[in-house]
């Protein structure tokens, strides 16, 4: 084949994946697919009384941590906001933040939370699209370093007998050191607050743990609790990677495969990730009210203020 004719497939199956309705085809069919592997899977018999006979009060209190995890996300990330001069007062920026939310699950097939706020924020504030982008990734890359870090210790908790095992320690320090060396040389602005972001982004993911284990005491779980747990630390490192609409059917995959590779119940494995889901569905759709009741006024008056 001659390069002539690789260079326009190329150009054209870009432009096609380009299209933001094809993306959300592509999503659909992904997250379809993943809960057919789920359900074929699994005996949704078994599945539904877990769910129906859960204690309430125990996931009232999984919905309170995962809320807590949230407000320290949005801590973090209006810290990253204000290295590039950005300043809002913490109750605005949880609004834009519940926002995002919304946006990243109800509104797959648009520009999604995160595109939303880097074109707001940029535009109100004046800042490069660039700037903004990269605060928010950044954000998002420490939040995945703490949940790396935390899946290596909870790996300790997995009856799985490994060569050297506790030589998987070593990753912790390294993971963190090398992250440290990148900002180093693309980001010194944020050096700054590379020990307290870490830091938050360690209490968001246990925080988040926390959630996931009283979901598993509402459901009836007596044993092997450490390994639901790390599996589901692994389920959330795959949730961060945007191939299936806000992120169902990846989480429950994942819990899945991890329950039959370890010989686990696979019916309170899924029913973990049917709860937990089913939490960040209510707690994101309380970003509906800004949704309909827009924010921006207020945002601008903040820059009206700091100009």
């Amino acid at each position: 084949m001659n390069y002539k004719l690789m260079n326009s497939i190329s150009l054209l199956m870009k432009r096609i994946f380009s299209n933001k309705y094809v993306k959300l085809i592509v999503k659909l069919l992904l997250t379809l697919v993943a809960f057919y592997i789920v359900f074929k899977n699994i005996d949704i018999k078994q599945v539904l009384p877990l769910l129906g006979h859960s204690n309430f009060w125990l996931l009232l209190l999984s919905m309170l941590f995962f809320m807590l995890s949230k407000y320290i996300s949005a801590v973090r990330l209006n810290m990253f906001f204000k290295q590039i001069g950005i300043f809002m007062d913490e109750i605005l920026n949880i609004k834009l933040y519940l926002l995002g939310m919304y946006y990243n699950i109800f509104l797959p097939g648009g520009i999604g939370g995160d595109g939303y706020k880097i074109y707001i924020l940029s535009k109100t504030f004046n800042r490069k699209v660039k700037s903004v982008f990269w605060a928010v990734l950044l954000d998002r890359v420490t939040g995945v370093l703490a949940l790396f870090c935390l899946c290596v210790v909870m790996f300790f908790l997995v009856p799985l007998t490994i060569p050297y095992k506790w030589w998987l320690l070593v990753l912790i320090p390294l993971a963190v050191v090398c992250f440290y060396f990148f900002l180093k040389i693309f980001f010194k602005d944020y050096l700054s607050i590379f020990n307290k972001t870490n830091m938050l982004s360690l209490f968001v993911q246990v925080a988040q743990l926390i959630s996931a284990a009283l979901i598993l005491k509402a459901i009836g779980n007596d044993g092997h609790t450490g390994t639901y747990l790390f599996l589901f630390l692994v389920s959330s490192v795959v949730s961060t990677i945007p191939f299936t609409v806000g992120g169902a059917g990846s989480r429950e995959l994942t819990l899945l495969l991890g329950a039959q590779w370890l010989g686990l119940d696979k019916s309170i494995s899924v029913s973990l990730s049917f709860l937990f889901y089913f939490i960040t569905l209510i707690v994101s759709l309380s970003g509906i009210f800004y949704a309909y009741c827009s924010i921006l006024p207020e945002i601008e008056n903040v820059d009206e203020s700091k100009s």
